[in-house]
């Protein structure tokens, strides 16, 4: 591992509203192209602050790579925006062209993929379910407020958060919410850290790509303060994942799962 992470916040010279010149943060942006063993995959925008545990969570979550085992080493040369993940006697080639057949263009905050593989595979994936208290919900979105240090700055970014009962365990702030959600799910792979017992928090809208994500993280419970879709609804239904939605102070929606849900604060 590298770490190297950017800065994501940017000084630039601004007119305010009274016709005076300030100094304002800005939220970084980069190119950070995801090659295996040489190979381009994709290039992705984002803040830069965590480029590994993004490019191993994205192959992670498209199931481009199967096994944190056969990676080798994650080389991020910012000089280049390249990082470049070497497998163990290049097994990430060997179903990559296939792989990489087919995309799908998705409804990201500017644009989201998703491969065919990812879709083959989503099926066999069991969750494990466990019962989510009202009164944790409520601690946990207190909890949350502490956190979107870069937003409450210079807005323009998602986040998300890896929550365990009222416990925030992962937090990681980017360009869109897709990247956010990967940079966790790689932090979760390098570290060993299942999604069983886990609650996936994102500051965006909860559509069918998030869904995925949460379920290749094997991840049972998404909350999120913004709405979500009708594909993103349905994937939920046929996974069995709990989601909780429009969740802001002492509302929310559980839109699925509700059985899982323990009603305990009037």
């Amino acid at each position: 591992m590298s770490k190297s992470g950017l800065e994501p916040i940017y000084r630039v010279a601004a007119i305010d509203q009274t016709g005076k010149e300030r100094k304002v943060g800005i939220a970084g942006e980069s190119p950070l192209t995801i090659k295996v063993d040489d190979r381009e995959i994709v290039t992705l925008m984002t803040l830069g602050t965590h480029p590994e545990e993004l490019a191993l969570g994205y192959l992670r979550n498209q199931g481009l790579i199967e096994h944190v085992e056969d990676v080798v080493r994650v080389k991020v040369d910012w000089e280049s925006e390249t990082a470049n993940i070497f497998t163990r006697s290049r097994k990430g080639l060997k179903y990559i062209k296939k792989k990489l057949a087919k995309r799908i263009v998705t409804s990201g905050c500017g644009e989201g993929t998703l491969f065919s593989c990812s879709l083959d595979k989503l099926y066999e994936i069991k969750l494990s379910h466990f019962k989510l208290r009202q009164s944790t919900i409520y601690a946990l979105l207190k909890e949350l407020t502490k956190y979107n240090q870069i937003y409450k700055e210079v807005g323009t970014v998602h986040g998300c958060g890896l929550c365990k009962n009222n416990k925030v365990l992962i937090f990681i702030e980017d360009v869109g919410r897709h990247n956010a959600a990967d940079a966790i799910g790689g932090r979760m792979w390098i570290d060993g850290i299942t999604g069983a017992d886990k609650v996936l928090y994102t500051t965006g809208r909860l559509t069918s790509e998030i869904v995925m994500k949460a379920a290749q993280m094997t991840i049972p419970v998404l909350l999120s303060r913004s709405g979500m879709t009708r594909m993103g609804l349905e994937l939920a239904r046929d996974l069995g994942i709990t989601l909780i939605a429009r969740a802001k102070g002492k509302r929310f929606f559980v839109y699925h799962g509700e059985e899982n849900i323990v009603f305990d604060t009037p």
